[in-house]
């Protein structure tokens, strides 16, 4: 495997450097793996030729650890790391988070709130001349205006607050391979205006021409109708293909987004995937218990880019984009054999994946030309006529990989679009699904059953997992094995009200679903979600939406979707008195939760009972019917036995 590159001094001298041409600084400890994004952009600056140094979770309290490389000879490249350093911190409660799998050790504390912003001021404090070019996910989903959870508040571009000199937004291989051969020719960074898949700040006299105009920060802060029809105007112009320039005012200068990149083709792709990576996490982390994000990416394959599902809660659409690139069979398969040569390979393959699985194609051929649909999805709320399925590609490649000596099993971890499967004439794919890449569950993700609330989220109705799950059930028995879906599912979401949790809790009762983790839904920067939780409305209609915003609400929201929780039981109770649904508490089978035990019940029933019922009383004044013995409305658990299995489990077939 590769040397690692330079962290320290000493890493320098041991190869005779006097300084580095390019430095990158990482929120996340320094794991040299292509799933970092800093180890991509550090790898191909160096196949580039230029020299390199990784300043991996710098001290932000005083300038020793983001000098501790020298000045370097060309510039800085700043991430927060491989999430937003406010959603690694914060739960979506807003409290503090004890770790970190992307810091040795697992643990919190590593690296600072808004890692970027910091980051960049350090920079520019010890070396003001050095140009600090700013991405990875933080920047990128933060270079408009936009409204941040933690603060509740809009805030402005992360390029005004950082005072970095550019933007490279979305997946920033060819960005960052013009702006380091510009740099090394000389050229200042403040001339670099037209490198498509970055931004940049200039005065009016300097805007573009062809560029549209979304409302000020100003106004966004301000006005909540002006920041949606903002976010609809960022969000339309992502597209390779139709996308244009966007401008957003921010005082007395103006944010210019350049069109967004050219996606990288396959056989660049190829070459990126193909980089002399050390592939694991430095050695100087091995005495504090090694980086646990590593764990989960170590043997697994990323084969695609981009999602044309687009969920609105997702924020891959305004990264990566919609339009679905592909690695070479070749290439996966080469990843693959190297796979079972690394230490500690036992013959499983995690995953050959990426934002959605089984995604080997656009959705359809006019992407090509035309780029995709604005306003409209390629699968929600009902597929397009247009959307071209097909899974051959796809299994092929698994049925490769999986012949490969030393390979036992290749699974499918990071989700498949089931709507996508369902609308495959051919169920070979389905079947070799169950039958060689499920460990036992496979992770689907319907979110939700209420049709109003799917829309919301941009998802498929509820049908299409219905349809699925039979399917999956049907193979599975046929296969003889005992398999399960599980099922992600979002409380909270805008449109969400608590009669729609209560459909969803009513949904997972008939269907046998015991959700052991629910995800309240989160408002990162960057997606139509957010928007409409900000700003109570829809940007595609501008009508508005329903938003669950009380602590209170959020807690019976997501309890509901844990009703057979014995802890849950009397807030679910809450819940269905609060949603006007006091008939599914007791002991019908229809009921989610029974009633609470009321030792005064007997005399409550008594005093209601009309003339001449008395008569039918025994000597001792208890009623005959069994619905009013003692034991009437006692709680004895939470809905299903009440008791949690702890296991995550569907329906058998």
């Amino acid at each position: 495997m590769a040397e690692f590159l330079p962290i320290f001094k000493r890493d320098m001298a041991a190869r005779g450097w006097e300084e580095c041409d390019f430095i990158c600084v990482t929120g996340d400890a320094y794991v040299d793996h292509p799933s970092f994004g800093v180890a991509i952009i550090s790898r191909l600056l160096e196949s580039l030729g230029y020299r390199v140094g990784v300043i991996p979770q710098p001290n932000w309290k005083n300038l020793t650890d983001i000098t501790r490389l020298g000045k370097p000879r060309y510039g800085f490249f700043v991430t927060s790391g491989n999430i937003d350093s406010m959603v690694a911190h914060y739960t979506v409660a807003k409290r503090k988070r004890s770790d970190d799998e992307y810091t040795a050790g697992g643990k919190a504390g590593r690296r600072p709130d808004r890692a970027v912003i910091v980051y960049a001021k350090l920079i520019k404090e010890a070396y003001p001349d050095v140009p600090v070019i700013i991405g990875g996910l933080e920047a990128s989903l933060r270079r408009f205006a936009h409204y941040d959870y933690w603060d509740d508040a809009v805030r402005p571009s992360i390029l005004v607050d950082a005072g970095a000199d550019l933007i490279s937004y979305g997946m920033g291989e060819h960005q960052t391979e013009e702006i380091a051969r510009r740099l090394s020719a000389g050229e200042d960074i403040s001339e670099m205006r037209d490198i498509r898949g970055t931004c940049y700040l200039c005065r009016q006299f300097e805007l573009p021409q062809d560029a549209v105009s979304c409302a000020s920060f100003d106004k966004v802060a301000s006005d909540k109708t002006a920041y949606a029809r903002a976010c609809k105007t960022q969000i339309d112009e992502q597209d390779h293909i139709s996308g244009k320039a966007v401008i957003q005012k921010h005082g007395e200068v103006y944010l210019v987004q350049n069109r967004p990149s050219l996606p990288l083709t396959t056989s660049e792709l190829d070459r990126i995937y193909a980089l002399d990576y050390a592939r694991t996490y430095h050695p100087e982390y091995e005495k504090l218990g090694g980086v646990p994000g590593i764990q989960e990416v170590e043997f697994s394959i990323a084969h695609n880019r981009g999602c044309f599902g687009a969920c609105n809660f997702c924020s891959i659409a305004f990264h990566q984009g919609r339009y679905v690139t592909t690695r070479s069979e070749e290439s996966v398969l080469e990843e693959a054999k190297l796979l079972t040569r690394l230490p500690g390979f036992k013959g499983y393959i995690h995953d050959i994946g990426g934002p959605t699985a089984n995604f080997r194609q656009p959705s359809c051929k006019k992407q090509e030309k035309a780029g995709l649909c604005k306003g409209k999805k390629c699968l929600a709320p009902a597929p397009c006529p247009a959307l071209e399925v097909d899974h051959t590609e796809y299994l092929e490649l698994l049925r490769k990989v999986r012949e490969l000596p030393k390979v036992k099993k290749v699974f499918i971890r990071s989700g498949i679009r089931y709507d996508y499967v369902i609308r495959d004439k051919d169920d070979r794919f389905l079947e070799e699904l169950v039958e060689h890449h499920v460990s036992g569950q496979l992770k689907v993700a319907p979110e939700h059953c209420s049709a109003r609330v799917l829309d919301m989220m941009g998802k498929p109705h509820i049908s299409a997992y219905e349809e699925f799950q039979e399917k999956f059930y049907r193979a599975t028995k046929r296969a003889g094995k005992e398999q399960y879906l599980v099922p992600y599912l979002m409380s909270s979401h805008p449109g969400s009200t608590l009669k729609d949790a209560v459909q969803l809790a009513l949904f997972l009762k008939k269907n046998n679903i015991h959700p052991e983790q629910v995800q309240d839904f989160y408002p990162t920067p960057g997606t139509v979600s957010t928007c409409m939780f900000y700003t109570g409305l829809d940007p595609n209609t501008m009508k508005p939406v329903y938003v669950p915003r009380t602590s209170e609400e959020k807690m019976m929201q997501r309890v509901l979707l844990q009703y057979f929780k014995p802890q849950n039981r009397p807030h679910v109770i809450r819940a269905l008195k609060a949603a006007g649904r006091e008939d599914l508490i007791g002991k019908g089978p229809g009921c989610l939760v029974s009633a609470p035990y009321d030792p005064n019940a007997k005399y409550k029933a008594q005093a209601q009972e009309k003339p001449g019922q008395r008569e039918n009383r025994n000597p001792k004044g208890r009623q005959t019917s069994r619905t009013g013995g003692k034991d009437a409305g006692r709680g004895k658990g939470g809905g299903r036995g009440g008791k949690d299995t702890g296991k995550q489990r569907g329906r058998r077939g």
